[in-house]
């Protein structure tokens, strides 16, 4: 199997990756982020996965790269991480009684044949009309400041839903994991095949 590779260094991007139980590295991908003028939300994270995947090739000339990149989007507006207490509760307040939808971009790039295939996942969070007491308890309780949307949806946050909307709930975490295996696949990892061979 080639070297797989996470171009994140993301903590939940890492864990969700670990569900597949193969072997990976990590590697910080250094590239700009903003978004080009005119760009809609689901061509600035797929193209940002791309280039997260592509920034590490000269560490790993020879392995299949994995890149994601998430945008949150309220009525038409991109939506940043908060960074702090008073952001994440114009964030939370806007939100309340409303939707969002997260738009996550993936790729698979193999750095030795230089081929990228990449896609973008939507998954959309339904939110309660939310009391600016529970936003404030909320944020106290789980202080998301660097998470795009100002919740953690795998934690405290599920308490501020009304409904989840996607094909896999990794996505809102950051990493589509049913994609991901399909991807991988394309790529020449068949992720059951690379476990411990079982036999009968």
């Amino acid at each position: 199997m080639k070297t797989l590779v996470l171009g994140s260094t993301s903590p939940f991007r890492k864990t969700i990756l670990e569900k597949l139980q193969l072997p990976f590295q990590c590697a910080k991908p250094d590239i700009d982020e903003t978004a080009h003028q005119d760009e809609t939300p689901q061509a600035l994270v797929e193209r940002l996965a791309i280039e997260k995947a592509k920034a590490v090739v000269s560490q790993y000339p020879r392995a299949l790269i994995i890149g994601s990149d998430q945008v949150a989007v309220c009525e038409g507006e991109i939506l940043g991480k908060p960074h702090n207490f008073d952001n994440a509760v114009v964030q939370l307040s806007k939100f309340s009684g409303k939707s969002i939808i997260f738009y996550t971009g993936l790729c698979v790039y193999d750095s030795e044949n230089d081929n990228a295939i990449a896609l973008v996942e939507p998954f959309t969070v339904h939110f309660n009309e939310l009391s600016q007491v529970e936003i404030k308890n909320y944020l106290h309780a789980e202080q998301p400041y660097n998470c795009a949307g100002s919740f953690k949806s795998e934690g405290l946050g599920i308490c501020l839903f009304s409904k989840l909307e996607g094909d896999d709930p990794n996505t809102l975490i950051g990493l589509p994991l049913i994609k991901l295996v399909e991807l991988l696949k394309q790529q020449g990892i068949d992720v059951l095949a690379e476990q411990n061979k079982v036999t009968d």
